[in-house]
């Protein structure tokens, strides 16, 4: 071969190559993220809200609620349940209107349940049972939102040693709302793996998602163990002790003569 004689290249090496992956429908993926970034954002909003100066007391809003539902419950007065559900619905409208929504979408949806499970009893005669149920799982749903929306989790747990719950049970739903956010976290990053990995189209999608919930289960365990051991070495025997005594404001005597009022308009029109 002489020298000045030009060198050819392969034709493979000077072929352009656009490769186009097919397309792949990924919905079960993003719909898997986005459910679970839903839930990670409302705990950890509800957590960690700036608004969380808590103007009353969360021992007194945890036991004012739960008599308000157990008085609806018994209640057989309309305008008693007309009163709560105004009361409560002026309550709503005095937050933002992030919460509200939230408040009512759940309110608003359980009602509706109701109403389509108790409709058969409207072609039986019981109208005023009808409305009456439906207006009680309005409020009791509303009520329970209003302490759910304006309250930390953390501040709900350590309000239930005021109540004599036993200590197991509080351990259980403190680690198990810590734990969903924490292995939400980690099961986001995994599908966030997955869906950057996944070029052109992927049939085996199911068999990758057990592969996550899988590596998921392995990870609890493992935090589990983990938990477990760290608990032991800093010699925590399974009881909960609340440090600090919360002192009562203006609200909350104001709230506590509010709602011995509903305690009087329940007696008032029970008779």
């Amino acid at each position: 071969m002489k020298n000045n004689e030009p060198t050819m290249l392969p034709e493979w090496l000077i072929k352009s190559e656009n490769y186009i992956p097919p397309s792949d429908k990924d919905t079960f993926v993003n719909k898997s993220i986005l459910s679970l970034l839903s839930i990670i954002s409302k705990i950890k909003t509800q957590d960690f809200d700036g608004e969380s100066r808590h103007l009353l007391n969360v021992r007194l809003q945890m036991l004012f609620t739960l008599i308000l539902i157990v008085l609806l419950s018994i209640s057989r007065s309309f305008f008693f349940v007309l009163i709560i559900n105004v009361y409560l619905l002026l309550i709503l409208s005095s937050m933002k209107a992030e919460k509200i929504i939230k408040s009512l979408k759940v309110s608003l949806s359980m009602s509706f349940f109701t109403f389509i499970v108790m409709l058969p009893s409207l072609f039986l005669g019981n109208t005023g049972s009808l409305v009456m149920i439906t207006l009680k799982v309005f409020a009791s749903v509303t009520a329970v939102s209003l302490v759910s929306l304006s309250t930390r989790w953390s501040l709900m747990t350590g309000a239930l040693k005021s109540f004599f719950l036993p200590d197991i049970f509080i351990l259980v739903l403190d680690i198990t709302i810590k734990y969903i956010v924490m292995l939400g976290d980690f099961t986001l990053n995994m599908l966030y793996s997955l869906k950057l990995r996944s070029v052109g189209k992927n049939r085996k999608k199911y068999t990758s998602m057990s592969g996550v919930a899988g590596t998921m289960f392995i990870k609890s365990k493992e935090m589990a163990e983990e938990t477990y051991y760290a608990m032991e070495c800093r010699g925590f025997t399974g009881e909960y002790h609340v440090y600090g005594k919360s002192k009562f404001t203006m609200a909350d005597y104001a709230y506590i003569i509010v709602n011995v009022g509903i305690v009087v308009l329940f007696v008032y029109f029970r008779n």
